[in-house]
């Protein structure tokens, strides 16, 4: 069966609203919840973006619900850091948590000013970081030198059991190279095809672990409204790699986004206001495979959609 979660925009919506809201997807029957970890947003309309890791432990608390994060060590964040504050939330709540690892955006990156590394850099630095994670939560002393640096670290509060570390990809590439070290594979919505190659590449070159694909999504009671949500929020978010790797400030998403077709917001954000075809797509990600769906509505009002997909929605998916 696949599980239908929510996805927690830190990028949109302030911490306490943020939390409020998990706990009404979770009644409203939302199974599983996912979290983003930025330190800026995509764009200055959306005005947020607190810290995922001290938030986690409060929703943790406040839900039963499986969580997750997207995270990026190895420059804004230390792996032995990283490490402990996996450690610490999966000893505290068995079996609800994990993380997806990925090599970063600029634009929360940039902040340390060590400069950006290229993209074959920010791979090899991301599977050092890997490695030294897991010696870390398995209880081994770690030191290191390479693309990090590590002196002689050693958890001392650890889970009891093993947290699995997920690949974050959007490539083809990236997900081939994710199944040499990942427990499990995240991506978001694209044209079938491409989610399908990504599938394939991943389990072809040994991948294994659940399949989870995060979905913008656009609802509102009519197509303009969900439109103008999501141009509003999301326009930023239409560019490809390597610019959604390399811009480096919300300011400078909001210029190269000032005029985005509609056509092709749409091949990012599922709009529409007609549930029956939200649930058609939904449903169609299960179908290709997918173990857990991560519904991340663009909008920074999330009540309404909450009630709405879980009362007639939710309901509706395989």
């Amino acid at each position: 069966m696949t599980t239908y979660g929510i996805h927690a925009s830190h990028e949109q919506i302030h911490p306490s609203r943020l939390l409020a809201a998990v706990t009404r997807a979770e009644a409203a029957g939302f199974t599983a919840a996912m979290s983003s970890d930025h330190f800026s947003p995509w764009s200055e309309r959306q005005g947020q973006s607190a810290f995922a890791w001290s938030w986690l432990g409060a929703a943790l608390q406040a839900t039963n619900l499986p969580f997750g994060v997207v995270n990026a060590p190895g420059q804004r964040y230390h792996p032995a850091i990283i490490a402990q504050a996996i450690g610490t939330l999966a000893a505290m709540y068995p079996g609800r948590f994990w993380a997806a690892l990925g090599s970063g955006e600029a634009s929360n990156e940039h902040i340390t000013g060590a400069g950006w590394p290229a993209k074959p850099v920010r791979e090899a630095r991301l599977r050092e970081c890997v490695d030294i994670i897991r010696a870390l939560l398995a209880g081994e002393e770690v030191s290191h030198r390479g693309h990090v640096t590590v002196d002689r670290a050693r958890l001392w509060t650890r889970p009891t059991e093993p947290v699995p570390l997920i690949g974050a990809a959007v490539s083809v590439a990236t997900a081939k190279w994710c199944a040499s070290w990942a427990d499990g594979l995240i991506t978001v919505n694209a044209a079938p095809e491409t989610l399908r190659e990504m599938i394939d590449a991943y389990r072809g070159a040994g991948g294994k672990g659940p399949l989870t694909v995060q979905v913008h999504v656009s609802w509102a009671p009519t197509d303009d409204e969900a439109f103008a949500i999501a141009y509003d929020q999301w326009r930023s978010n239409v560019f490809a790699p390597p610019v959604c790797w390399d811009l480096d400030t919300a300011e400078h998403f909001d210029e190269v986004s000032r005029e985005v077709p509609r056509e092709r917001l749409e091949k990012v954000v599922n709009i529409s206001a007609d549930l029956g075809r939200h649930t058609e797509w939904l449903n169609s990600y299960a179908e290709l495979g997918f173990d857990r769906v991560m519904l991340h509505h663009v909008g920074q009002e999330q009540d309404e959609f909450i009630d709405t997909f879980g009362a007639k929605v939710l309901p509706q998916l395989r």
